[in-house]
């Protein structure tokens, strides 16, 4: 068998102050957002004011390949950094997989088993002698009724 499991109801706090006030991770996540707010509204701002720079008259061509290729700079960075993050998050679901899920299914798989020994067990040792105790009541049913047709 396996070890006992804690009750659900053990795991979860009945009284917790720290859902009321909010946690110390949900400040940590407002902060992240606002910083990514702020970010992306100063990119927002160089953008425009490359454009306006770029829209002024006597601009050459060549400027506007250059400023061109350093966007496109920018944005060859700005994937990669996507990309190391998204490597980043797939390495952590797979080590999610291996710790966390594994072990559930395993201990799954082994409840099933211990079930399908349970169900074996009670067919033999109960429904079986419950059935062949009504086969021989029906049995005795007719041969009483046998006899009682004989009589008559």
């Amino acid at each position: 068998m396996t070890e006992t499991q804690p009750l659900l109801r053990d795991s979860i706090p009945l009284e917790d102050n720290d859902l009321i006030e909010g946690s110390d991770e949900d400040k940590g996540s407002a902060g992240k957002k606002i910083g990514l707010i702020i970010a992306a509204l100063l990119l927002l701002g160089l953008v425009v004011t490359g454009l306006v720079l770029l829209l002024q008259p006597g601009t050459d061509t060549a400027r506007i390949r250059d400023i061109f290729i350093i966007f496109m700079a920018l944005e060859f960075l700005l994937i990669g950094i996507v990309m190391i993050v998204l490597i980043i998050q797939l390495a952590r679901l797979t080590l999610l997989l291996q710790n966390e899920i594994k072990p559930i299914l395993d201990s799954t798989n082994e409840t099933a088993n211990t079930l399908r020994g349970t169900t074996a067990f009670l067919s033999e040792h109960l429904v079986e002698p419950v059935l062949k105790m009504n086969q021989y009541l029906a049995g005795l049913n007719k041969i009483t009724d046998f006899f009682k047709s004989n009589k008559k």
